[in-house]
């Protein structure tokens, strides 16, 4: 048997496990016993916190900025080569160097670009 199946294997009872957690159910009432009377109980929720989309706990940083992160780093490696390669033009490199500026939100220079 290969790894991928094997693997593929071990991971279904998990899987299942995990979709029958997360499936909402419904509420349901004894046999004998009627529905309950009186308002929609949505009626009666409290209205929802204005923190109602705090991330503060979340580990991870949502996957757009881990993907902007990525590509400024990779912009940041290429401004490296040019600043460290005397053959690219001082102007090229200081336009370069303002337009990776503009996109970070912070004065970029070739000594910053270390910290990416």
């Amino acid at each position: 048997m290969s790894p991928l199946r094997s693997i593929l294997i071990l991971m279904l009872p998990a899987s299942l496990a995990w979709a029958q957690a997360v499936a909402p159910q419904a509420p349901t009432t004894p046999a004998g016993a009627a529905a309950p009377a009186g308002p929609a109980p949505a009626a009666n929720a409290p209205k929802p916190a204005d923190d109602w989309r705090d991330t503060s706990n979340y580990i991870f940083p949502a996957i757009a900025k881990t993907v902007t992160d990525m590509q400024n780093v990779a912009y940041a490696m290429t401004l490296r080569d040019y600043c460290a390669d005397r053959r690219v033009p001082d102007d090229f490199v200081r336009d370069r160097l303002k337009r990776f500026s503009a996109m970070t939100g912070r004065e970029e220079t070739c000594r910053s670009l270390m910290d990416y």
